[in-house]
């Protein structure tokens, strides 16, 4: 699925990304569930619906990396457009009133009259804080022919930023490439191995991966096979993020310095102990590993809030949250250094509600106010 942002900041911005799922989030303390509720409104508040429900409880919320990552964008300010596909079921219809509420522009989707919309049963331990997901994909898939040029044309007007998550990638294989001639920005979220990922990178302006083998290593041959990368962001749940910058610069006297030994440097300078997220950053130098080769650039290190444990209540959708801010962090020009730790503030908000969007903050949220100063 794809998916594209505008926003009502000074800039004009878009953003693509693919297919969008349906969760129904399940907050366990014994194992039964007792009741079934309705759907959270984008307006809900996370005390109320702390008070309103039981301990064992359903709770029906629209969800999937898009859908999620874009209303974190939306709240934050931007305008996106998500090009996707559903049914003409309860669930299609939850799917597009939800996103529209919250300000995604829904009118790219294609409705099939048959078949069934995406839909994701996530079951959440209250002990562990952990989750387990049981996802049923959207059928008939959305395929190229289904998308016309008029529809494409009109989405990517105005973009200034396409955004995939590599689901679907035949259709968003054809949107990268005309996002590509039409020289607008594409950031991909490699959360984890997919078909068509490979394609897709090879498109990339920005990456943010979440399963890199190796820190900062991995980076490092990203970067190095993919030329047309500015950064990569790798995020580390509780231990916040690595961002690896290319620099434009390829000044002959830079200090070449092995990029493990800068990153260790780093984190021993990070202030891990703060409760606030932050960053820091090296200078611009030649980074080098054995056998993978050498590229100027910085290497930054983000910090995650200390959630205390009596306030951190669902992980789901954090990462998407991060997505959201960054794609926020890149429509607004913000330098690294104030990006990653915005974006581990807007990640942590979310994690004190239940589901991947009720948390999500807007940007008059006193806690995202010392992040823009």
């Amino acid at each position: 699925m794809m998916s594209f942002l505008t926003n009502q900041i000074p800039i004009n911005p878009s953003l693509i990304k693919p297919p969008l799922s349906f969760p129904f989030y399940t907050k366990h303390s014994s194992g039964a569930t007792s009741s079934l509720r309705p759907k959270m409104s984008s307006s809900s508040s996370p005390s109320s619906l702390a008070a309103a429900l039981p301990e064992n409880r359903i709770v029906v919320q629209g969800g999937g990396n898009a859908g999620n990552a874009l209303t974190c964008a939306a709240r934050l300010g931007l305008n996106p457009r998500l090009i996707s596909k559903v049914a003409d079921d309860a669930q299609g219809r939850g799917i597009l009133e939800e996103l529209k509420a919250d300000g995604v522009d829904t009118s790219f989707f294609i409705v099939t009259p048959e078949g069934n919309s995406p839909f994701t049963y996530i079951i959440v331990d209250n002990e562990t804080k952990t989750r387990t997901c049981i996802h049923t994909p959207g059928y008939p898939p959305l395929i190229p022919e289904e998308l016309s040029k008029d529809k494409l044309d009109s989405a990517l007007n105005g973009s200034r930023l396409a955004y995939f998550d590599v689901r679907l990638h035949e259709t968003a294989l054809v949107i990268a490439k005309e996002a590509t001639r039409r020289n607008i920005p594409i950031l991909i979220d490699a959360e984890k191995k997919r078909d068509g990922l490979d394609e897709l990178l090879s498109f990339a302006t920005y990456v943010v991966w979440t399963e890199a083998s190796s820190v900062p290593k991995g980076l490092l041959s990203m970067l190095l096979k993919l030329p047309n990368v500015k950064f990569v962001i790798v995020t580390l749940g509780e231990e916040g993020c690595v961002m690896l910058e290319r620099s434009v610069s390829e000044a002959q006297d830079l200090e070449v310095m092995d990029i493990d030994e800068v990153l260790e440097s780093l984190k021993q300078r990070a202030p891990y102990h703060s409760s606030t997220p932050s960053s820091i950053s090296s200078s611009v130098m030649k980074l080098r590993a054995d056998g993978l080769g050498t590229l100027s650039g910085r290497l930054h290190v983000g910090t995650a809030e200390k959630i205390p444990p009596s306030e951190l209540v669902d992980t789901t959708g954090a990462g998407d949250a991060f997505i959201g801010a960054v794609l926020f962090g890149v429509c607004t020009n913000m330098s690294p250094e104030k990006m990653l730790p915005f974006a581990a503030q807007v990640a942590a908000c979310s994690c004190r509600a239940l589901g991947a969007r009720t948390g999500l903050p807007h940007l008059s949220d006193p806690r995202l106010v010392p992040f823009l100063d």
